[in-house]
């Protein structure tokens, strides 16, 4: 193959020169990097299945109708395919940590991208966060895993930097107590090219048996950023969907060079919504900045209030507004499951995505004209809906399934596992029954 991972920061070094502007950071300590390949993988070895778990963040199912991806189209065609519905809010980490524990956000306590916590005064959480606290409310499959005796590998999934069930002492340098990581990981690092996160999972499964992992993550990030930068409809957005396909097609030719066969999840976090500054609703124009701390804007928009002002901003808050609808935290309608975990901020607006497009909720008016997208609007609009594609010897082959909600996934990937059902999951296997095969 390429370059083994153990020289991914070396082969960066050679690409920082032309293609990137600073160089990327090296191996992180705590990551158990392949070891070279020093020997093909003897051709008679007859290996088991492993189970890899595709992220392709803010990938919309009706992007494989642009002709540009022949790779993930000839999965889905020789699998099983759907449009998932993300988890509410349709944001990055609740989605993702959704993804591998079976529990909605409001039950694993990931509620936002950017989030504060009463026990952690002046902390604000954002997805770099490495701090067990904030990630504990939900066990990911590959701590269950671990614990079962089956090794896993990570590249960059949201959180799998995170030394699970861990606690961090809070005098420098807050090292963590106990806690459990995938057996190889890796600290997400944008430098590292999505050719080179395939090349690092192609090395792991050249390993010997022994050390090889059997359950593999992998992220790729660069359809969410062509979105929120271009929107959904541009070229670019075209043109960065059928890169990240090859990227794809180069996985399922290095698990073919290596003989090994794979259970495929491809799966995406949530879609995204087109945006534009004439859609923009001023929070300014409607609660006056000392009546209330904002914490999130975007799609969604949530306050705390200034101590004796709290009526004040549930008399602006809670009238009608054109475009967004705005609820006590308690009152966020039930179909979302979302309203009960106290880091969700006291109140909570929601803008609206229609045919027309999306609306953004900020702060103030926009300075310049901008368009582009986001997503965190209703996780049952059209374009938030997800990605879906299962193939390997555990599928059936050209099988289109209802939609269903993204806490099914981790129960479907502990089925592939042979890990029991979980306890007190909010998802289970119940869409892929009739697609399995057991």
């Amino acid at each position: 193959m390429k370059a083994p991972f153990a020289s991914l920061a070396a082969a960066l070094a050679l690409l920082s020169g032309c293609a990137y502007p600073y160089a990327p950071r090296a191996l992180p300590p705590a990551t158990t990097p392949a070891p070279p390949a020093n020997a093909a993988s003897a051709p008679a070895e007859q290996r088991p299945p492993v189970t890899i778990l595709v992220s392709i963040d803010g990938f919309r199912p009706d992007y494989l109708d642009r002709g540009v991806t022949p790779n993930l189209s000839r999965l889905a065609a020789g699998g099983v395919t759907a449009a998932m519905r993300p988890s509410f809010p349709s944001k990055t980490a609740p989605n993702h940590w959704t993804l591998v524990t079976g529990l909605v956000p409001d039950h694993h306590g990931v509620v936002a991208n950017t989030m504060e916590d009463a026990a952690r005064p002046g902390e604000v959480f954002t997805m770099s966060n490495d701090d067990p606290f904030w990630w504990n409310g939900g066990e990911p499959v590959w701590v269950t895993a671990e614990r079962a005796g089956i090794r896993t590998a990570t590249m960059f999934w949201p959180g799998s930097n995170v030394a699970w069930g861990g606690v961090r002492d809070p005098q420098w340098p807050h090292p963590v107590a106990n806690g459990t990581r995938p057996h190889d990981w890796q600290e997400f690092n944008q430098q590292i090219t999505g050719h080179q996160r395939v090349d690092a999972v192609i090395d792991w499964l050249r390993r010997p048996a022994a050390t090889r992992p059997a359950f593999v993550t992998l992220y790729f990030d660069t359809v969410d950023t062509a979105g929120h930068s271009f929107g959904p409809a541009a070229p670019e957005m075209t043109a960065t969907v059928a890169q990240v396909d090859s990227w794809i097609g180069e996985l399922v030719a290095g698990l073919a060079t290596l003989g090994q066969p794979a259970n495929l999840v491809i799966v995406a976090d949530h879609g995204m919504a087109p945006t534009a500054s004439t859609r923009t609703i001023a929070l300014d124009t409607i609660v006056p900045p000392a009546d209330a701390r904002i914490i999130d804007t975007g799609p969604f928009a949530t306050f705390v209030p200034t101590p004796g002002r709290e009526d004040a901003v549930a008399r602006a808050l809670l009238a009608p507004h054109p475009h967004m609808q705005c609820w006590r935290r308690q009152a966020i309608p039930a179909r979302f499951r979302y309203g009960t975990n106290p880091r969700i901020p006291p109140f909570f607006c929601l803008a609206e995505d229609g045919p027309a497009g999306a609306w953004t909720i900020a702060k103030t008016a926009p300075a310049k004209p901008f368009t582009g997208g986001a997503h965190g609007y209703d996780n049952d609009a059209a374009d938030m809906r997800a990605l879906f594609i299962a193939n390997g010897p555990a599928f059936a082959t050209g099988r289109r399934i209802a939609t269903f909600d993204n806490v099914d996934i981790a129960p479907l990937i502990r089925d592939l596992l042979g890990l029991p059902p979980g306890q007190r999951l909010d998802g289970d296997d119940r869409p892929f029954r009739g697609v399995l095969r057991r």
